[in-house]
């Protein structure tokens, strides 16, 4: 019964197999993303870029058809470009970084959706939006690993000033000139994960593996490596258990993964110990010495 349930669709079909470690792949680089994205109050921004990585992927799309190098290529560009006119409208109109991106996000899914819909079928469009996990081939597989490993790379190098923005980002930018830096490297890294994400899960889930693991772990870990830990945790649980539930149920991959994901962040700020509902609810017990 375990083995049947849990075990033999990944043992049995390599296409499962495969979509397993690409979604593995997806968690380890993007999930650290995420728990930065969500302390430094960027959460929104994540699921803004997200949006703004299609136009690109859909003129990569126009130009050679479902293929991996120019969706990515295109993807890249888009996503870089709105990340750097946001901050440009912001800085130089009386318009907040939060709605300027906002606005490129909405122009950027209405442009990607219309372009996918000029050259391709109902089928494209939903390949695009929601990713086809389950038909990652080995070119896709390389790709995903080698955004992940670069994706930890980079994180190791700017950790220090990176989790020192998180807590004093005005104590960074008065001792060192690595704040707009580090601003800077750190949106590069979620528009790479987010463009891996896409090839999996689609430009409209690739941002929730990278967002609710890490609100997920909040209410489990203090400590930010606690947050890195429980975070690629229930990232890797999710994508096992969403892709079973595909498996037996014939649901769709991406958002089953992405609605378990959703499940265990119920759960958890229901019943996690550190400001759960219940942890806040329930009285506290008092020890005298």
């Amino acid at each position: 019964m375990i083995w049947d349930t849990f075990i033999a669709p990944f043992a049995d079909f390599g296409f499962m197999r495969r979509a397993l470690l690409g979604c593995f792949a997806i968690a380890i680089g993007s999930t650290p993303v995420g728990v930065f994205l969500m302390l430094r109050r960027m959460s929104l921004t994540g699921d803004a870029m997200a949006h703004a990585i299609l136009p690109g992927a859909a003129v990569g799309f126009l130009i050679s058809g479902l293929s991996l190098g120019a969706m990515t290529i295109g993807g890249l560009i888009a996503g870089m470009v709105v990340a750097v006119a946001s901050g440009l409208v912001s800085r130089l109109t009386v318009l907040k970084e939060d709605a300027s991106l906002a606005a490129f996000y909405l122009i950027s899914l209405a442009l990607g959706v219309l372009i996918v819909s000029t050259r391709g079928s109902n089928v494209d469009l939903m390949h695009v939006l929601f990713g086809t996990v389950l038909a990652l081939d080995n070119a896709a597989l390389m790709l995903l690993c080698s955004f992940s490993s670069l994706s930890l790379i980079v994180l190791a190098v700017i950790f220090r000033p990176l989790v020192l923005e998180c807590a004093d980002p005005q104590f960074l930018r008065s001792v060192s000139r690595l704040s707009i830096l580090t601003h800077l490297v750190f949106l590069c890294l979620v528009v790479m994960n987010l463009v891996a994400g896409f090839h999996a899960l689609g430009t409209l889930m690739a941002v929730g593996i990278m967002i609710l693991p890490a609100a997920t772990a909040r209410f489990w870990a203090a400590s930010i490596g606690g947050l890195l830990a429980i975070a690629v945790l229930v990232a890797m649980l999710s994508s096992a258990a969403g892709l079973l539930l595909s498996y037996h149920y014939g649901l769709p991959s991406g958002p089953a993964i992405i609605l378990v994901t959703g499940i265990l962040y119920v759960l958890s700020l229901i019943f996690g110990p550190i400001g759960g509902v219940l942890a806040k609810v329930l009285p506290r017990r008092h020890y005298q010495s």
